[in-house]
């Protein structure tokens, strides 16, 4: 089957090649209607727009791709700090580790954030510009635009749903989660935790949340059967949780389990800011290992995950896929190690 070209978009939608052209790389300039009916045109036919000439000839670039979630967290951002490397967040570390190994492998990276409001635009001008794709969790993709863009390049999903169709790489959530709750039961003696999630749609956020139930179920304890309020992962949404909570009648929670560390953190400037001390009235644990957590007071204790490797065995992945498109995808899950720090009442070290 020959590759999709410029002129058959074109043709099948009557439109200009010009106005092909506008839709990738200029949507705003084309009407709604126009552009609606050029990308339903190019996702039917798998046209994937080069970046380059030299694409256009051999269909290499020298460049992988990392798409990922933009969680903008302005609270992290706006904290001074000595060292930037403190501020580092999840994101940051995956491309850091996956920018390093595609240095190793000759490859250039190029780095997109998802905006909801063109995501597939978006994923169609970074499939044009590389040989191979990371994934990073939930970028609001359809299924039908993932398709099309993996018939003509290596996908590698991080994190979020496995899908038999593409490679993908995960952490254990579930695994890390039960340690961390077994931790808080067995050894500190809690028996009211309320879970703090992540957004619904997230699988990690859910697997973390899972693994939370099994250790009440181990436990003999309540079965809780959802998290006991949900925020976008940030510190301000960790915050504005917290402060719901304690508005809530009845008996306060001995501890607070979050989905990850920046809702932790935001966690703990609620507690400080209504006279709660931690871990004395109640304990507080995150999930990622994200430098922050050992620099806040008191220092956090979390699950650290590799989340440095996470970029690098993607591009291992992708490297792989380019040299062999037809061999069986492989899913890998990385360990994660549960960080005992004074926020739960351990010692910090």
């Amino acid at each position: 089957m020959s590759t999709p070209t410029v002129y058959d978009v074109a043709e099948q939608s009557g439109v200009s090649i010009a106005t092909v052209s506008r839709v990738y790389r200029n949507p705003d300039s084309v009407r709604a209607a126009t552009r609606e009916r050029v990308l339903a045109a190019g996702r039917e036919l798998g046209y994937v727009p080069s970046g380059s000439a030299r694409g256009l000839a051999s269909r290499t670039t020298g460049v992988l791709g990392l798409y990922f979630p933009d969680i903008h967290d302005a609270v992290a951002e706006s904290v001074p700090t000595a060292d930037d490397t403190e501020l580092m967040l999840y994101s940051d570390q995956v491309i850091r580790g996956m920018e390093r190994a595609a240095r190793q492998h000759g490859y250039a990276l190029l780095i997109a954030a998802a905006h909801a409001e063109r995501a597939s635009e978006q994923l169609a001008e970074v499939a044009g510009r590389v040989d191979g794709l990371a994934l990073l969790a939930q970028t609001g993709i359809a299924s039908e635009d993932l398709e099309v863009i993996s018939r003509r390049l290596p996908v590698v999903m991080l994190a979020g749903d496995r899908d038999a169709d593409h490679d993908h790489i995960e952490v254990a959530n579930f695994d890390g989660q039960l340690e961390l709750t077994r931790h808080l039961i067995a050894d500190h003696r809690l028996r009211r935790l309320a879970f703090i999630g992540g957004p619904s749609d997230s699988p990690d956020g859910e697997a973390r949340f899972r693994g939370f139930q099994a250790a009440h179920l181990e436990a003999g304890l309540p079965l809780p059967q959802q998290p006991d309020a949900r925020g976008d992962l940030t510190q301000d949404a960790g915050r504005r949780a917290v402060e719901g909570l304690l508005d809530l009648p009845g008996q306060r929670p001995q501890g607070l389990v979050l989905a990850n560390d920046q809702m932790a953190v935001g966690a703990l400037h609620a507690l400080a800011s209504h006279g709660i001390s931690v871990p004395d009235d109640m304990a507080v644990t995150g999930f990622d290992g994200i430098p922050l957590s050992r620099v806040v007071r008191p220092a956090l204790t979390t699950v650290r995950q590799p989340m440095g490797r996470l970029g690098q065995e993607a591009v291992e992945l992708l490297v792989a896929r380019i040299a062999d498109r037809q061999r069986v995808s492989v899913a890998r899950v990385l360990p994660v190690t549960l960080i005992r720090r004074a926020s739960c009442g351990c010692a910090t070290h």
